[in-house]
């Protein structure tokens, strides 16, 4: 099993195109995350390595997750790209949920600092290859707060080596036109496209594009049953099954391919992805996913015509995508 490579935009930096999310290590007080035991973590983000995945994404807000990296990873850290994140609370307490207090997000010079440096202890390196800005703020905010020059002075001091967003709409155009950061983390996936202009627009421009949600949230599981769960961030978009069906997707995905492997495959197709970051707790999906991955992007005449699937299910009569 190999796992395909691309270059993460103007970085140079060659990453697998799966990448792991460590969300799932969270624990169940923070955000309610699964339980798992320290010892099955530590074997599982071995295995990710083993695999071939050569990039994990983690943040302060994931609970234990940075600290589990650190002691079960810390030896290996020259085996991947590290990618973290910035503006988070400096301590999580039970029952830590960030959508319901995004209040608690902070990205003045002192935050972002002492967050870097709780960071590095945590995770047992001297430097983050990938710094990203946490929970997508307005461009006016992190103006008054000085929040470029502080990611431009850890980079300078050798803490950090890239500069990153996680963004969304409304302010990822913003946050493309600032022409600062190496590289965006953007929702996106099959069922799950409002992002998709703005991502191929940071592409062009030579950002990396790491993308969560490649497998629209899990939402079409492996025995065919739906989260009725909107996927838009708006809200506004309809429940995964109703995009799926409008396209008529099940007409033509091959008998032997599933759902899950679809959606995964049709994101890594996507010219503009650098990574997809995925995420689980569990030794079997891991191992799914990189199986999946490794067989890589779809075939071409099946990508084209799912994207024409669901262009027209959507009514979608937008240009052709440039790349």
């Amino acid at each position: 099993m190999t796992i395909p490579t691309r270059v993460l935009g103007r970085t140079g930096v060659e990453v697998s195109i799966l990448g792991y999310g460590s969300m799932e290590l969270r624990g169940p007080d923070a955000m309610g995350g699964p339980a798992i035991s320290d010892e099955d973590a530590g074997r599982l983000l071995n295995e990710v390595l083993d695999a071939g995945v050569s990039l994990i994404d983690t943040s302060a807000d994931y609970g234990r997750s940075e600290e589990l990296l650190g002691r079960y990873l810390g030896s290996r850290r020259d085996e991947f790209f590290l990618a973290s994140k910035c503006g988070c609370p400096l301590t999580i307490e039970p029952g830590w949920d960030p959508p319901a207090v995004g209040a608690a997000h902070d990205y003045t010079a002192d935050r972002i600092r002492t967050g870097v440096e709780q960071s590095l202890g945590r995770l047992r390196t001297d430097h983050l290859d990938l710094l990203q800005v946490h929970m997508s703020p307005a461009r006016t905010r992190l103006e008054s707060d000085g929040t470029i020059e502080e990611l431009e002075k850890l980079r300078a001091e050798g803490k950090v080596q890239f500069i990153g967003m996680s963004g969304i709409l409304p302010h990822l155009p913003d946050h493309i036109a600032m022409g600062v950061f190496d590289v965006f983390q953007i929702p996106y996936s099959a069922l799950q496209d409002e992002h998709e202009p703005y991502m191929v627009r940071a592409a062009q421009a030579g950002a990396g594009i790491l993308i969560r949600g490649g497998t629209a949230r899990g939402t079409a599981s492996e025995d065919k049953s739906w989260s009725v769960e909107p996927l838009s961030l708006s809200g506004a978009k309809a429940p995964a099954k109703d995009v799926w069906n409008a396209a008529g997707l099940d007409d033509i995905i091959p008998g032997d391919m599933s759902r899950h492997e679809f959606l995964l495959r049709f994101t890594l197709s996507h010219p503009a992805l650098s990574s997809a970051i995925v995420g689980t707790s569990s030794f079997a999906h891991f191992l799914s996913n990189a199986e999946i991955a490794s067989r890589g992007p779809l075939p071409a005449e099946l990508y084209a015509e799912a994207k024409r699937r669901l262009a027209a299910g959507s009514g979608d009569a937008s240009e052709e995508n440039p790349f």
